[in-house]
């Protein structure tokens, strides 16, 4: 069994819905794009078009039989999360999404396992539909770094809601960067995706890891893509500022030892520094499809590293199917 734990999609059936169902999204506005369609919320700047890669469902299991990929976690599309509507719409836009999620993990006969959306910008409704959810049959959620999509922090009082459901529940909760971070320095150069995603989710997971949330709320299963986001090479300097100040934050060594991570890194050195830093049975396998800064071939880096061969399982298949389990 293989899995690959960090993914996304969006069914069609989905995109059909919001289109028929317009008029009860007053906040949204969905335009025809490059055979696609954007989504403007909140009469916000419109996404990115809804690229084929997120949709063709037969492609993408082409694909995971070529890699030898048996499952794949899929999550939406972070762009279209919603979480810049107002916290009733956006709760009703998550629900949506999450029953066309569940229901393309039914129609590919279990080769998809979701992650479900919610409406982090209030953090009692992301509770509760992140309790709906849960029963519903999902074992977690893929929540962004910016709770309302244009700034905020995941350690704001007003999530304490949403990271107890989570702690009590045991969900997974994939911290996933947003695509424009707010920092107009790495919009060159294609650097959105090879620098902002990691500096945008190195900063919201440092933030809760010093405010303590990590441990706080340690029953829920953090995953931090993009194989910890530089944390692995930083963690000593964030250890030497709490040694400077331990009685204002959390213990960033304690902390990082009690969260989850992917071999998204393109580079088997990378990886080999994470594993060594927090043990191969934290990581997981992850590809990041169906986008062009993804692994296409995400096996291939294990080679490149030293792993046993029960080390290797459980990046493979073990720690994914741990965590689903609850």
């Amino acid at each position: 069994m293989i899995i690959d734990a960090h993914a996304h999609l969006v069914p069609p059936s989905l995109l059909e819905e919001l289109q028929d169902r317009a008029t009860d999204f007053p906040a949204v506005a969905i335009a025809p794009k490059d055979g696609s369609v954007t989504f403007s919320f909140a009469g916000k700047k419109a996404t990115r078009p809804v690229s084929p890669g997120l949709t063709n469902l037969d492609k993408r299991i082409a694909w995971m039989d070529a890699q030898g990929i048996d499952r794949q976690v899929v999550a939406g599309w972070l762009d279209m999360f919603g979480n810049d509507l107002p916290a009733a719409e956006g709760a009703e836009w998550a629900r949506t999404i999450n029953r066309h999620l569940k229901q393309a993990e039914a129609d590919s006969g279990g080769r998809f396992a979701g992650l479900a959306v919610l409406p982090t910008q209030d953090g009692e409704l992301a509770a509760q539909v992140l309790r709906e959810a849960h029963e519903a049959g999902f074992s977690g959620t893929m929540i962004g770094t910016q709770p309302d999509n244009g700034g905020g922090e995941l350690d704001n009082p007003a999530l304490d809601p949403f990271w107890q459901a989570a702690h009590e529940l045991g969900s997974i909760v994939a911290i996933h960067p947003v695509f424009d971070a707010g920092d107009a320095r790495v919009r060159d150069w294609g650097m959105p995706n090879a620098l902002g995603r990691i500096t945008d989710s190195l900063i919201a997971v440092t933030r809760i890891i010093y405010s303590g949330h990590v441990e706080k709320y340690s029953n829920a299963k953090i995953v931090v893509g993009i194989g910890g986001a530089a944390l692995p090479y930083v963690i000593g300097r964030l250890a030497h500022n709490h040694k400077l100040h331990p009685e204002d934050m959390a213990d960033p060594v304690k902390a990082m030892s009690m969260l989850y991570y992917d071999t998204l890194l393109h580079d088997p050195k990378a990886l080999q520094l994470l594993i060594d830093t927090v043990g191969a049975d934290r990581i997981m396998l992850g590809s990041d499809m169906p986008f062009p800064i993804c692994d296409p071939t995400p096996l291939a880096i294990l080679d490149g590293v030293n792993l046993s061969e029960a080390d290797r399982a459980s990046i493979e298949h073990g720690l994914a199917e741990r965590l689903m389990r609850g």
